[in-house]
């Protein structure tokens, strides 16, 4: 949309966007950005909320009142819940807790992804498809290689054809898949911003990713840079659940 912004621009029509990837939008340095700090997929915050939508879309518009470009602008309000986000789940797995005295971060993560594999594999009977497959491991391996590297330890790549960052990224994302699919087979009706909530504020997944993406942003390789920075931590749970855990 960045690239599209400056090709209509060159024509002499003036042109605005929101952002849901505020790195990405720096790179391509748009003529006139804002960034949002809502979920992929919700622009303007949840559905049905006139006022807070009028909100975003009149900030956007004002910056066409900017005189010159690149602009990127952050939006300074969080979206307000969404009603659906109330209703609960039932849920046997205990999530969000501090691992054991005897546990490390990536044993932690391993437990957590075997709690989940009944209704992991209630959910793939159900659908009779998976979108966990991308790593092309099985999920515990898969579980292993991102507890070793939240925990510091990088070892070799596991595929040596393909760049190092391309191979963690594909690891998280069976990982993310895999807990997004076990928890949509569990009694209750979550909305998509409650389960993104879960994941991030009640996983060890997500403290794993979160330890993660400080050891990568370090590495040498820079794949491992660049996915580890833009990819691997949405930049609303970095602008809330980082910055206060290091606050």
């Amino acid at each position: 949309m960045g690239a599209l912004g400056h090709y209509i621009e060159r024509g002499g029509v003036p042109t605005a966007q929101v952002s849901l990837i505020r790195e990405q939008t720096a790179t391509i340095r748009p003529p006139r950005a804002l960034w949002v700090p809502f979920m992929l997929g919700r622009p303007f915050g949840v559905p049905n909320d006139a006022a807070f939508q009028h909100r975003v879309l009149a900030r956007l518009l004002g910056l066409f009142e900017r005189p010159a470009g690149p602009v990127l602008e952050d939006y300074p309000e969080d979206a307000p819940a969404d009603p659906a986000d109330r209703e609960g789940y039932a849920c046997p797995v205990s999530f969000g807790k501090a691992a054991r005295g005897d546990e490390t971060l990536a044993q932690a993560l391993e437990r957590e992804v075997g709690q989940l594999a009944t209704w992991y594999q209630l959910a793939l009977t159900r659908r009779g498809r998976t979108t966990v497959g991308i790593a092309g491991m099985p999920i515990a391996e898969a579980a292993r290689l991102v507890g070793d590297w939240a925990e510091g330890r990088a070892g070799a790549n596991p595929l040596p054809e393909i760049p190092l960052g391309t191979v963690l990224k594909r690891a998280c994302d069976d990982l993310k898949a895999y807990y997004f699919e076990a928890l949509a087979a569990q009694p209750g009706n979550l909305s998509a911003r409650a389960i993104d909530r879960w994941f991030w504020h009640d996983t060890v997944a997500a403290r794993a990713f979160i330890a993660l993406r400080a050891f990568g942003m370090q590495h040498a390789d820079k794949s491992v840079r660049v996915f580890s920075e833009r990819s691997l931590v949405p930049r609303a749970v970095v602008e809330t659940v980082v910055k206060a855990a290091s606050a």
